[in-house]
């Protein structure tokens, strides 16, 4: 298979992890850590079910990863993820020495590799990763537009059952 071939196969499979993240009410983000060809580690966002602000999709396959290979460094290893990660999970995937990053859509507002901020390029960092965006962009778009879309209509429906509810004053 060709890299472009593996990495849409790959990002196939952390969408399907998004999708058990959004059946769990979360944001559906989902990632998986590959070493050789080989899954090895996986997540999906968890913060909410989990009670665990740092249980976001990245961090959970890292460690999962790590776990499973018996080392918390992995070089050689690509972690895919269904949106661009925040400064947190940059951090992560530096200390995790993960070597190569692909990720779908862009977080216009908590993007730490091109969006928001540029985090893996600055300078002092020790260990640099490669990095690809945009694959299957508009799948993992569109999965967290609807997600968000949902949400709000939700909210409305809520809003709306209970403003009848309350003072009869006019």
């Amino acid at each position: 298979m060709s890299r472009a071939a593996d990495d849409q196969h790959w990002m196939e499979r952390a969408l399907e992890l998004a999708s058990q993240a959004a059946r769990l009410g979360e944001v559906p983000v989902g990632a998986v850590v590959v070493l050789d060809g080989k899954e090895i580690g996986t997540g999906f966002n968890a913060p909410i079910s989990g009670c665990d602000p740092t249980a976001h999709a990245e961090v959970l396959a890292i460690r999962d990863a790590s776990a499973r290979v018996g080392n918390y460094r992995l070089a050689g290893a690509t972690l895919y993820v269904t949106l661009e990660p925040c400064t947190m999970c940059v951090g992560a995937i530096v200390h995790g020495r993960i070597s190569r990053l692909v990720y779908g859509a862009a977080e216009p507002k908590a993007g730490a590799v091109e969006s928001a901020r540029r985090t893996l390029e600055e300078p002092h960092l020790n260990w640099r990763v490669e990095v690809a965006y945009g694959v299957m962009a508009e799948q993992c778009g569109q999965v967290i537009s609807e997600f968000f879309s949902r949400r709000r209509r939700e909210i409305r429906e809520r809003r709306q059952q209970n403003s009848g509810k309350g003072s009869n004053c006019l």
